[in-house]
């Protein structure tokens, strides 16, 4: 039996004006391998993905005040909150990364995956 050869194709994508939802679902989608011809869900054959300027992707409504990014360390009363609009202000790239994160398949195969999208 011959061991499939994956062809993995550079994407560059500039997410000035984009919206972050949208920006996601697309990268998810190329992370993933869905637009191949011979996509298979048990075999990851998707792209890399490299993002620049996130800085300027579009936020709508009030996700920046309202949206809340938990994180809990493992001890009582450990539960550790961060807005959107702090975290964006720090760090763009977080932003997407973790709307990115949950929108792959919840499987062996999501962290592979996500390895593959990168930041300039």
């Amino acid at each position: 039996m011959t061991k499939l050869e994956i062809q993995r194709k550079v994407y560059t994508i500039d997410a000035t004006g984009r919206v972050l939802g949208r920006l996601a679902t697309q990268i998810a989608t190329l992370l993933i391998g869905k637009g191949k011809e011979n996509y298979r869900p048990n075999i990851d054959n998707g792209d890399i993905v490299i993002v620049k300027n996130t800085k300027k992707m579009k936020i709508t409504g009030k996700k920046l005040d309202q949206k809340l990014y938990y994180h809990h360390s493992g001890y009582p009363g450990g539960l550790k909150t961060k807005k959107m609009g702090d975290l964006f202000k720090n760090d763009p790239n977080q932003v997407l990364h973790k709307a990115v994160y949950n929108m792959l398949p919840k499987n062996k195969l999501r962290k592979p995956r996500i390895k593959r999208l990168r930041f300039i």
